[in-house]
């Protein structure tokens, strides 16, 4: 049995000078995260410090060191765990990622457990969040990353692609708005605030209107988890500053530099905007997914399919999947990923 990482339990952060190592401190090993075959995979919580304050980031997996991390961000009113958890645990997601290292980042505040800011904290802007990146992959001694985020934390990672161009190999983006909000949806959101709840508002962010008039199981466990959230102050801290952002001003001329994999849910509250943000990107490096039947989050409803769309990507980008990862059968996507190389234009896929 092989066993990676170490005590997650602490959150201690361990020297900062030394690359993140395998195997330390395998006396104070606690339950695993993760169960491959005969592989146990520990995770492993740290406080990474940042010039715009601390970072909650959650390891697990020792991958190959010439592979780039994968690196996630999550959405306003989730953490890294109630976003990514479903995914990455996923079978088939696991057998495709269990050579890379998978870093979770949580938003300042966001993570369980986290302190209360008090009244009146100053809590980061959305470019602030942006800039506490570079100090995780230092931190690590990671040299590039794939980033996987989901509105609030898609755009982040945008922000920070934008910056750190030769940092980032990759970009999977789910529900991203790399706008500033308009006249009318700062008027909407006053109103909003009048007359809606602030999980209400979260979750007509996080999910679509039909999902929302169903009152699907999924929407009555967020709506619980949000409204009895210990933290609900540094949520709405976190909530006010995505709608505090700024235009990322991308269009052609001023884009990423790397592939990016753009997904969207049919009526999904932010379906134009992510159309938008695919207009405005190298058609030849840029892959559009809009998932049938997926609502506001892919990857809590739709993780096979997403699963299978992530496959191809990261093949595309010269990284094989193990020989033995099986992606079922029955999830079919109609255009599958090429390699940038290939410079196949963009276009709307989409999941069946």
């Amino acid at each position: 049995m092989i066993v990676i990482c170490t005590d997650h339990t602490d959150r201690t952060s361990v020297n900062r000078k030394k690359p993140f190592e395998i195997g330390m401190n395998a006396q104070n090993l606690r339950q695993p995260a993760i169960n491959l075959m005969n592989c146990v995979i520990y995770l492993l919580e740290h406080r990474v410090e940042t010039p715009h304050g601390v970072l909650h980031v959650t390891v697990h997996g020792a991958g190959n060191a010439r592979r780039p991390a994968i690196l996630t961000f999550h959405d306003v009113g989730m953490d890294s765990k109630s976003c990514f958890s479903t995914l990455f645990k996923f079978e088939e997601m696991q057998e495709i990622v269990k050579n890379f290292t998978v870093v979770r980042v949580d938003a300042p505040g966001q993570e369980d457990g986290a302190a209360i800011y008090p009244a009146g904290y100053q809590y980061a802007s959305m470019d602030q969040v942006s800039e506490m990146l570079p100090a995780v992959l230092q931190y690590f001694n990671f040299r590039t990353i794939i980033g996987v985020g989901v509105g609030a934390g898609a755009y982040i990672l945008s922000k920070f692609t934008l910056s750190n161009p030769d940092a980032v190999e990759g970009l999977v983006l789910i529900n991203v708005d790399t706008n500033a909000r308009g006249w009318m949806d700062w008027a909407a959101q006053k109103l909003s605030n009048l007359t809606s709840s602030l999980p209400d508002q979260i979750l007509s962010h996080l999910f679509s209107q039909e999902e929302m008039s169903a009152n699907t199981e999924l929407i009555q466990t967020h709506r619980e988890r949000i409204s009895k959230a210990p933290n609900l102050i540094n949520i709405e801290l976190f909530w006010k500053s995505y709608q505090g952002r700024r235009d990322l001003n991308i269009e052609r001329n001023n884009t990423f530099k790397c592939p990016v994999m753009l997904v969207v849910g049919d009526q999904a509250p932010y379906e134009e905007a992510a159309v938008e943000c695919n207009s405005k990107l190298d058609p030849t490096t840029t892959s559009f997914l809009k998932m049938a039947d997926a609502g506001g989050m892919p990857q809590l409803t739709q993780p096979s399919k997403l699963t299978e769309a992530f496959k191809y990507f990261i093949q595309g980008m010269g990284y094989n999947c193990p020989i033995d990862c099986q992606i079922n059968n029955s999830v079919k996507v109609q255009e599958r990923y090429e390699s940038r190389r290939q410079n196949s234009p963009s276009a709307i896929r989409r999941v069946i």
